[in-house]
């Protein structure tokens, strides 16, 4: 069976089980299902190794024994962490090739770049691997395909300069999906918001829709009713749509604030559930199983559901688990009605937080055979923690990375970490570090 298992996710261009090889994993879902892991622990985990990286809010990918992980490197202006203002700054975007077993480099790719967006603190997209190849989006819109085992180029595209769109405020930051034959990436502008390329040669095979920018959503998709459904979320509307033709199959408005359409629908059943920061802006909808189509159950009113940003939420046994952007808080919502059941600041903000600390994250994985949330917090903690409606348990907390960044006035590291290889692999603006997390 096992090989069996191997052969499938060989055929969808996914590596091996125990791989990590795109954002949130194998199928996008925040899921880890390798066997043996720890239950609990008391600051005892072992650091495999600890290897230098630069800026960057962008988590490692792993796969095939390798680490990829993209940074920015100043070499005009500054940058402490703490101005977060659109001044321009000259460097070079890297991605690095680490050996997975001892953290020693093995190659990276660089080019140069000029940062003109808010929070430059480097790239923001993890790369995705597949069939022997790397794809990447940076900051500043520049879409690269490379040889995963040697970082040559194979091709590319400064998606700014081919397309006349310009980046979003906050940079591009929607991981590249791939799908069949193809490479998902996001420009912005008429009729090309969301761009489908041939992912061995780069060629352009459609766009689809209309937005002034990009927004900042991951796509993915899902097999329902039958049929594959490209599901995104662009700054105007909730969509879903054909991934060999990008035509439309169903659509639901849902414009955020600022253009922030940052988080991947999420899928538990036959329900997508969408939000984004400040009040009112989410959505449950309900898959309708016979034909391509959607209704919505519900939108979210002020004080019930849950309004993310930087981390997406999880849907669980019939609760939404998500950090709310607005109060920082974890917060338990019913997936019925979102109805708020329980919320707590204890993963997410350290103790002597200011007051006012908006867009607190913590990234949130569920390990599936344990029944066990992994989160690893801004303060650069690594949590172990079981959620239910009855509320929050921590089973475990080893400090593992020294917040390097900064936001509203305290020092935070923002980057999903990958599981793969009985391992954490995490970074902050300084460092990666591999943890042992074996049972």
């Amino acid at each position: 069976m096992k090989t069996l298992a191997l052969a499938l996710l060989a055929t969808l261009g996914i590596a091996f089980a125990d791989d990590w090889p795109q954002w949130l994993g194998p199928e996008r879902n925040g899921i880890w299902r390798e066997a043996n892991i720890r239950k609990e622990f008391k600051d005892d985990l072992k650091v495999m190794w600890r290897a230098p990286v630069s800026w960057g809010y962008a988590g490692p990918a792993v796969a095939n024994g390798k680490v990829y992980v993209p940074d920015f490197v100043i070499t005009d202006g500054e940058f402490d962490g703490n101005a977060q203002g659109g001044t321009p700054r000259t460097g070079k975007e890297r991605i690095l090739c680490l050996d997975a077993e001892t953290g020693k480099e093995l190659w990276k790719h660089e080019y140069e770049v000029i940062y003109t967006v808010s929070y430059p603190g480097g790239p923001r997209v993890t790369p995705t691997v597949a069939d022997g190849r790397l794809y990447f989006q940076g900051t500043m819109g520049h879409l690269r395909c490379l040889d995963a085992k040697t970082g040559d180029l194979i091709w590319k595209h400064d998606i700014c300069a081919k397309y006349q769109c310009r980046p979003p405020r906050w940079g591009y930051s929607a991981h590249p999906l791939v799908h069949g034959d193809l490479v998902y990436a996001t420009a912005g502008g008429e009729n090309q918001v969301l761009i489908a390329f041939d992912k061995k040669t780069g060629e352009e095979k459609w766009k689809a829709l209309s937005a002034d920018e990009a927004g900042y959503c991951p796509p993915r998709v899902i097999r329902h009713a039958g049929v594959e459904q490209l599901l995104f979320w662009y700054p105007k509307a909730v969509v879903s749509l054909n991934p060999l033709d990008g035509t439309t199959y169903w659509s639901v408005d849902l414009a955020p604030v600022y253009g922030i359409s940052r988080m991947a629908p999420q899928k538990l059943g036959n329900k997508l559930f969408i939000c984004g920061p400040g009040d009112e802006v989410a959505v449950m909808l309900e898959l309708d199983d016979e034909k391509p189509e959607v209704k919505v159950l519900w939108k979210g009113e002020k004080n019930n559901a849950v309004y993310s940003l930087n981390s997406p939420p999880h849907m669980l046994d019939g609760v939404i688990y998500g950090v709310d952007s607005e109060s920082s808080e974890l917060i338990a919502a019913s997936m019925e009605n979102g109805e708020r059941l329980w919320s707590t600041t204890k993963p997410t903000l350290a103790p002597d937080a200011p007051k006012r600390s908006r867009h607190g994250s913590a990234f949130l994985v569920y390990h599936e055979g344990n029944e066990q949330f992994w989160i690893f917090s801004e303060t650069g903690d690594l949590i172990l923690a079981e959620l239910s409606r009855e509320g929050y348990r921590e089973l475990g907390r080893q400090h593992i990375l020294e917040p390097t960044n900064g936001a509203w006035g305290r020092k935070v590291v923002w980057s999903q970490p990958a599981f793969a290889m009985k391992s954490i692999f995490a970074r902050n603006d300084r460092e990666i570090v591999r943890i042992d997390l074996a049972e």
